[in-house]
């Protein structure tokens, strides 16, 4: 499918405000992966309800400093533990808190192992570099819409807000990929207080790589169209030159002015065409084949085509 320049420039930045768009939403939110952690349910506390409080554990006797009573509990098995829900992003990792109403945060750095929080730290910086070219990117392709730069000037904008927005791609894959390690070796050697029983990747994961993707189409995008830009201007710079070459050839054979004129009317509109001559003077009909001999015409020094 060819697109116009313009469609190729609104393709392209389009395609980067939905990946900044994505990538902020991913880095500051903290739904990068989720799951659950079976814990022992904790003793109930405070006075005796009428509803049973699935989420602790409650003596049969609310009078639990009398000795002389036999304390025993009805939870038995698996009864006696609870799987509560946990969701992790860059930054912070929350669990469902004690009562199971909301959710208690701790940062994520503490829960890395000690050993891998300088990796933790780069992914931050790279994910911080992602924006920031990312954002610079679409900058100069907003940039380079306005009207009032040249040519020129709209290309070197193209150039650059294409090489800002590839290597924004290439520092969030890195960004992505670092935290997907730190994650899977928090799970293996995080603290005993927040292992996971179950886990998965969640919805701020998905938008991260959709993120990554959108980016790289736009910057692919705008690669294109700075390259297709130039062989365009070099095809015509040859075609230029090849027709300066041409008139310089018919002066040095002494044609008249009118012939070059007459050159420049038959010149096909189409880039592909061949290019042609009139022959004798006169400029032949549309579609016709025609070749000038100029071996000849040395030999006539006195005469000229008219």
């Amino acid at each position: 499918m060819r697109l116009e320049h313009g469609h190729r420039a609104s393709l392209a930045l389009t395609l980067n405000f939905v990946a900044f768009a994505f990538a902020l939403s991913a880095v500051t939110t903290n739904y990068w992966c989720e799951g659950t952690r079976k814990v022992a349910k904790p003793f109930c506390t405070g006075p005796p309800v009428k509803v049973k409080q699935w989420f602790c554990i409650r003596f049969n006797s609310s009078n639990i400093n009398d000795t002389r009573l036999v304390q025993y509990i009805f939870e038995t098995g698996e009864e006696k533990f609870l799987l509560r829900k946990f969701h992790t992003g860059i930054f912070f990792s929350c669990e469902q808190a004690v009562d199971m109403n909301g959710f208690d945060c701790r940062d994520f750095s503490e829960i890395a192992p000690e050993h891998e929080r300088g990796v933790l730290w780069l992914c931050i910086v790279a994910e911080s570099l992602y924006l920031t070219l990312l954002f610079t990117g679409g900058a100069l392709m907003t940039l380079e819409q306005c009207p009032c730069f040249s040519i020129m000037n709209k290309l070197k904008l193209s150039a650059f807000a294409a090489l800002c927005t590839a290597l924004s791609g290439l520092c969030g894959m890195v960004a992505h990929m670092m935290f997907t390690t730190i994650f899977q070796l928090a799970v293996a050697m995080g603290p005993e207080d927040w292992r996971p029983k179950t886990w998965d990747y969640s919805w701020s994961y998905v938008l991260a790589w959709g993120s990554f993707g959108t980016c790289m189409g736009s910057a692919v995008t705008a690669l294109n169209r700075y390259t297709k830009t130039i062989i365009e201007f070099k095809y015509k710079r040859r075609n230029i030159e090849k027709s300066l070459m041409i008139k310089q050839k018919m002066m040095e054979l002494d044609f008249p002015e009118q012939v070059w004129d007459m050159y420049l009317t038959a010149v096909p509109t189409d880039a592909e065409a061949p290019l042609e001559l009139p022959v004798n003077g006169h400029k032949p009909s549309t579609g016709t084949t025609y070749v000038v001999e100029m071996d000849n015409v040395p030999e006539q020094q006195g005469e000229a085509y008219c």
